[in-house]
């Protein structure tokens, strides 16, 4: 790691910087954890006189030929820390995310003990201080994430929880819900859920139609989140809450979030790279890899989504980053864990399919992957500008890797093998290199 007083200087770069708009070719450099110059031909020597540094101080970076954007911002991600270490920790999932170009993250709070209590939460606080990228943890909705009773929502936001959230499993009991999100609007905090209703789920994780008839499985009605999402963003119309429905893979789930921000609802979405580049079909090649909640679903879902990124109805992309072991995964279909793993991954999968065919330009896609998520858990969003936060990723957005050799423990991926664009070259948090993949 670099001496706090070495300054960064990169050179001739593309900032796509979604806070500013701009799109252009310019010169960035930092010292210590801030941006203290951002401009096409940048007066190297003047930043140098400013800020008291010698030459002997100066890093170059060649960013030719690179793009330089503000760090990427996941909200969602299970670092499976604590209780489940054997599949992810906090540290091993930083650094994945690092590669990945992520500079912030937001954990979910389904661990053993689930987030529910201050000392759970501290431990997360400060095992995160160790990480190399900045982890911000949530904090459940339930207790016990039963659904039944409250946790106390202002101690836990008083102690540092970015939001709350059950993931993994949905609230049932509207009176619980409405009670939460009242709470949550008056703490001005978010409620993200996992909109799956298990009346409608004869076996999780496959999609309800052709795939699953075809394997013998019952597998997860469309209508599991659709009747959900209905439910809850009336619920947030009602209390003014903001509401982010997570890991949206239904077309009609879509035109609800949709409907329900032209009603004037703080509603939010969010889409993952696997719901916007495979379907139930995928099933059928990788198995149990391709097994997630909820299921990937039919190409009009697919498209549905990526629709809804364009227009907005759609905020951000998040990995739902879910860490299991080989031998989980390795069980039959109906006994194996739900999950991918993405952090590494995503960066890649956006440029694959949404920048190259065309359907969104780079500089949306930053929008989505680094100033949307953060906004919507109360963050500054980075920027690469004067005076910043040195939050940055550069990357090659053309540069082909071949997806593995993961920094995550875990490997249970689809896309392993693929060849990808979007080759991360620095990740760099506070101004200190985190990752180098030249």
């Amino acid at each position: 790691m670099q001496s706090q007083n070495k300054m960064l200087y990169i050179k001739g770069g593309r900032v796509v910087d979604p806070v500013t708009g701009k799109d252009e070719l310019m010169d960035v450099a930092t010292l210590g954890s801030v941006i203290v110059g951002a401009a096409p031909d940048l007066d190297i020597e003047e930043v140098k006189a400013r800020c008291d540094v010698s030459e002997a101080d100066i890093e170059v970076i060649d960013a030719a030929g690179l793009v330089v954007a503000p760090g990427l911002v996941d909200t969602h991600v299970h670092f499976r820390d604590p209780g489940f270490t054997y599949k992810e920790d906090i540290l091993t999932g930083a650094a994945a995310a690092a590669r990945g170009g992520f500079t912030t993250v937001v954990c979910m709070a389904n661990t053993k003990p689930v987030v529910d209590n201050v000392d759970t939460l501290h431990y997360i606080q400060e095992k995160g201080e160790q990480a190399v990228i900045n982890v911000i943890q949530t904090a459940t909705v339930t207790k016990g994430m039963k659904g039944e009773e409250l946790v106390d929502m202002e101690l836990l936001a008083e102690e540092g929880a970015a939001g709350f959230t059950d993931d993994g499993l949905p609230i049932m009991r509207e009176e619980v819900l409405l009670e939460a999100l009242k709470r949550a609007a008056e703490l001005d905090l978010p409620v993200s859920l996992h909109e799956e209703d298990p009346l409608f789920i004869k076996q999780p994780g496959v999609n309800m139609g052709k795939v699953s008839e075809s394997l013998g499985y019952g597998g997860a009605s469309r209508t599991a989140e659709d009747v959900m999402v209905a439910r809850d963003v009336a619920l947030a119309l009602s209390t003014g809450a903001t509401l982010c429905i997570q890991h949206i893979s239904s077309k009609n789930s879509v035109e609800f979030v949709r409907a329900g921000k032209k009603l004037g609802g703080d509603i939010h979405a969010e889409a993952t790279p696997h719901h916007f580049t495979l379907t139930e079909d995928a099933v059928l090649k990788y198995g149990t890899l391709a097994r997630m909640n909820p299921p990937l679903r039919e190409e009009e879902d697919r498209l549905a989504i990526i629709e809804g990124l364009k227009d907005g109805t759609i905020d951000m992309i998040v990995t739902d980053h879910a860490p299991h072991s080989e031998e989980e995964k390795a069980r039959p279909l109906a006994e194996a864990p739900s999950g991918i793993t993405g952090l590494e991954t995503s960066l890649a999968l956006g440029i694959k399919s949404l920048v190259e065919p065309g359907h969104i330009s780079l500089l949306k896609l930053m929008e989505l992957m680094s100033k949307a998520p953060a906004e919507l858990y109360r963050l500054i969003p980075g920027s690469i500008t004067q005076g910043a936060v040195a939050d940055i990723v550069i990357f090659d957005e053309h540069g082909k890797w071949i997806a593995g050799d993961y920094a995550s423990k875990a490997s249970n991926s689809p896309f392993t093998g693929w060849e990808l664009p979007g080759k991360v070259h620095y990740t760099i948090c506070g101004g200190q290199i985190v990752y180098t993949g030249r």
